[in-house]
């Protein structure tokens, strides 16, 4: 079991930044992050301003939930391959392809519903981009894994996360940006500049489409192609039990594949971790909780605060977006000297913490001094608990199933907080938005002593180890 709680060496130079596929990730990154707001928590400002209510808001969050079940299909996108595009393209950027271009189509489909005439269409459509969305993590999370040995990933990891924020204040704040330009009544609703905003970012998405077909499909260095060998040893191993037992051609192969593809990377966690995993996997589901649960009814909270597309789009979504930068650096800081765990548990009281700030501000009304102070607080707190969560993720996750373990880990992490989203619109309808911000600050204590636990077995683990 890797602990990861020793502190990083610093990098040998920032040539490795020049290296192709490293910058490429930079845009990879933007590709992967532009629709995650699109269909959340922009579009659950859009509903807003469209009149649509609450309760129906918090429903529209389960859209979300497509992130939390994509470990589902990850077996396919790992080893199924596409008719033609595999041959051409290789195995991941086929999967890439594929993706962005469903995503580009079905933004294009919001960009042209009008949620006051037809929310049933704005739903499908936005369900499409999430699965989509979805999809392209499954495979950009194994590209990137694959696409370099591992003195570069640390690279590859920071202009993933560049590019992904850049998406988000593009997706934010530049779709809210584009809409007021175009809105000629802030009073009143227009579908038009919500249609202009969707359909400019659409287009963008042929930032990642354009890179996926200029990088060069990564190659398996000696240590992954050494387990990935050991892999298909216990595969062939599978395969000669299965048939032993009385299975037969295409049967055979399909139980074989299942083994292999489905269930070797759950079996391997477990017998990693045993009792150990469930914890882990309890850890894993809840960490996010009060963030995602508060999240979803941050953008109608604005709206009802009386708050601008400007203000919101200038305070929330560049700004608040810069301080979850700030955050995540400091995190990782904090991680290189304190190591995971600590840093796991901070950021897990930090987030709780400061959304009891919310109900602070929900008492002020429209104030954006206070606003920026709340954003601050929030977002860089949010940086630091992501920096250290997704640290405790990779010390996870065996290199030999890289890519269907972290999908099987991200999926966890979103189920239960999407789930649990849906009704915030509910809560706030029956309670205010005073008691739903105690509520979520609230639901993360348990998550302080979950790491609490985790971090004692990790230490019982690393002792008997040595």
């Amino acid at each position: 079991m890797s602990t990861h709680d020793a502190p990083v060496g610093r990098l040998a130079g920032l040539a490795i930044y020049a290296h192709p596929r490293v910058l490429g990730m930079l845009f990879l990154g933007f590709s992967a992050g532009l629709p995650l707001l699109l269909v959340l928590g922009t579009l659950s400002f859009w509903l807003r301003e469209a009149g649509v209510d609450r309760s129906t808001i918090g429903y529209f969050s389960w859209i979300g939930l497509a992130y939390g079940f994509k470990w589902a299909w990850s077996p396919l996108v790992d080893r199924l391959p596409l008719p033609w595009l595999t041959r051409t393209l290789g195995r991941r950027r086929s999967w890439l392809l594929v993706s962005q271009l469903t995503i580009a189509a079905a933004l294009l489909g919001m960009a042209h519903t009008d949620p006051t005439v037809s929310l049933t269409h704005m739903a499908w459509f936005a369900l499409a981009v999430a699965f989509a969305s979805a999809t392209q993590d499954i495979a950009l999370d194994a590209y990137r894994i694959e696409a370099v040995e591992i003195k570069l990933q640390g690279a590859m990891a920071a202009t993933y996360q560049a590019g992904y924020r850049v998406a988000m204040i593009t997706a934010g704040a530049g779709v809210l940006w584009i809409a007021a330009a175009f809105d000629p009544a802030e009073a009143t609703y227009e579908h038009a500049p919500w249609r202009i905003a969707y359909t400019v970012m659409a287009a963008l998405m042929g930032v990642g489409i354009l890179t996926t077909l200029i990088v060069r499909e990564p190659q398996i260095d000696a240590e992954r192609a050494g387990l990935l060998r050991e892999t298909l040893a216990r595969e062939t191993e599978a395969r000669a039990w299965l048939a032993g037992h009385g299975l037969t051609g295409t049967w055979l192969a399909l139980a074989a594949w299942v083994h292999g593809a489905v269930l070797s990377p759950f079996i391997d966690f477990v017998r990693r971790y045993r009792w150990q995993a469930l914890l882990v996997l309890l850890l894993i589901a809840t960490y996010r909780i009060s963030d995602v649960v508060m999240g979803i009814m941050a953008n109608p909270f604005y709206v009802d605060m009386g708050y601008t597309k400007d203000e919101v789009a200038t305070v929330a979504k560049v700004y608040g977006v810069i301080m979850t930068v700030v955050g995540a650096a400091l995190g990782g800081l904090l991680t290189a000297r304190w190591g995971v765990m600590r840093t796991l548990f901070l950021g897990a009281l930090l987030s709780a913490a400061t959304n009891l700030l919310f109900v602070w501000l929900a008492g002020r009304g429209h104030d954006v001094s206070g606003l920026v102070f709340v954003v601050s607080a929030d977002n860089l707190s949010a940086g630091i608990a992501s920096s250290a969560f997704v640290a405790y993720l990779s010390s996870l996750t065996n290199v030999a199933y890289s890519a269907t373990q972290y999908a099987l880990f991200s999926s966890v992490m979103l189920l239960l907080p999407k789930f649990i989203a849906g009704f915030s619109g509910v809560i706030v309808d029956a309670h205010g938005y005073a008691f739903f911000f105690t509520g979520t600050a609230l639901i993360g204590l348990p998550v302080l002593l979950l790491v609490w636990l985790a971090a004692r077995a990790r230490r019982t683990a690393v002792a008997k180890a040595t």
